[in-house]
């Protein structure tokens, strides 16, 4: 498997932030976001790149994360070694086979985010793991998302796959998008990602429950705002407006779907509700103002996330750079079109549309993800989800 050129402009971590006096404005609506601003102004001395890089930080977090799971990605050498490595991710996928860029949008940058649903008592993803990430048969992904920066590094897109889309998975058949996991590991799900929107996965990262628990936790919880009361199964009770969650609730609500008029489609919005206000939170994050405090919050952060040995610290750190510039353009939340639902044997089943479908994915292709949006709202998050 070819390693990450190490010329690639993601190595340029001296890239120059945003313009004097540019502000970033977040995003709103649909898209979500998190606000603030960056740059010069008034003539002062720009920050040092330490608190620049602790700045930028908790914006990481929302670009690497998974299903109603979100974790950051450090940018300091110091604790960089926290963030877990899984090792050949990418084994025994043909080269000749996968997916290629064009060449107009060749710097551009797809993330495969994975929520498991590990069972495991002991964590099983980041460098605190006791238990291991995967384990043929015994966890599936909760939460499967495609996190893509485009070229010019201005913005983002968060696209759900519900994890009971019916595809085919190489070697395997057709099944559940999220039974890949469980039966071949990191590759196998990626194979099938990449056969089926043609869009190359360059990175891939993965929580579970544990981990994703640690880190809301580790911000203080977050507000979310809700459209309707609702309870689930394990007696957790949602009002409508805001809801501050701790792990544990939080946990209960991004895997809420009894009690949901759209059952498992709320829960994808419920997710991507949750890494919006995550951003929210971390925006008003302050670390120039409290250094310890921030390096903690890192620290604890990334002790949770796993992300593939071909991610490099230079390459992390590189990413963060740009992230001023993603809030300025803002994040915009999808899921991939959906015909129906049914049923396969005894499984209940998403059945993705075979018409609509490759247009979305065509648009990530060419990061022009926006035009797509502008034309199918309906797959956008809403401003306040059920």
């Amino acid at each position: 498997m070819t390693r990450p050129n190490n010329g690639s402009p993601y190595q340029a971590a001296g890239q120059q932030p945003p313009a004097p006096g540019r502000r970033n404005t977040g995003a709103t609506g649909a898209t979500g976001g998190a606000g603030g601003a960056s740059g010069r102004r008034g003539g002062k001395r720009p920050r040092p790149r330490w608190q620049r890089v602790l700045l930028v930080v908790g914006a990481v977090a929302a670009i690497l994360v998974g299903a109603g799971v979100i974790t950051a990605v450090t940018l300091m050498n110091r604790v960089s070694g926290n963030v877990g490595r899984i090792e050949d991710a990418f084994a025994g996928l043909d080269e000749s086979k996968r997916p290629t860029k064009p060449e107009a949008t060749k710097d551009s940058q797809t993330f495969l985010l994975l929520g498991s649903d590990s069972r495991d008592t002991e964590q099983t993803t980041g460098s605190a793991a006791k238990g291991k990430a995967w384990v043929p048969g015994a966890q599936r992904t909760d939460t499967i998302m495609l996190v893509h920066i485009p070229a010019n590094h201005g913005s983002a897109q968060v696209i759900s796959i519900p994890r009971d889309s019916w595809v085919d998975i190489p070697g395997k058949g057709k099944n559940k998008i999220n039974a890949a996991y469980s039966l071949g590991g990191p590759s196998l799900l990626i194979q099938t990602v990449e056969n089926l929107t043609q869009v190359r996965i360059d990175h891939f990262a993965i929580v579970d429950f544990a981990g994703f628990k640690s880190i809301i936790d580790s911000i203080g919880g977050v507000d979310v705002e809700i459209a309707e009361d609702t309870v689930d199964l394990e007696g957790n009770r949602f009002h409508k407006g805001i809801n501050h969650l701790d792990g544990t609730t939080a946990l209960g609500y991004v895997r809420q779907r009894h009690g949901l008029a759209a059952g498992d489609f709320d829960r994808v919005k419920r997710q991507q509700n949750l890494i919006r206000s995550v951003m929210t939170k971390l925006s008003t994050f302050n670390p120039a103002s409290d250094p310890v405090g921030a390096y903690r919050l890192i620290d604890s952060m990334t002790k949770s996330i796993s992300v593939d040995d071909q991610l490099s610290n230079s390459q992390m750190r590189a990413l963060a750079f740009d992230v001023p510039q993603i809030r300025g353009g803002g994040t915009t939340f999808l899921t991939a079109p959906v015909r129906g639902t049914g049923m396969e044997g005894t499984q209940s089943v998403v059945y993705l549309n075979a018409d609509q479908a490759p247009e979305l994915w065509n648009a990530v292709r060419n990061d022009n993800v926006a035009a797509y949006a502008s034309t199918h709202s309906k797959d956008l998050l809403p401003a306040v989800p059920r």
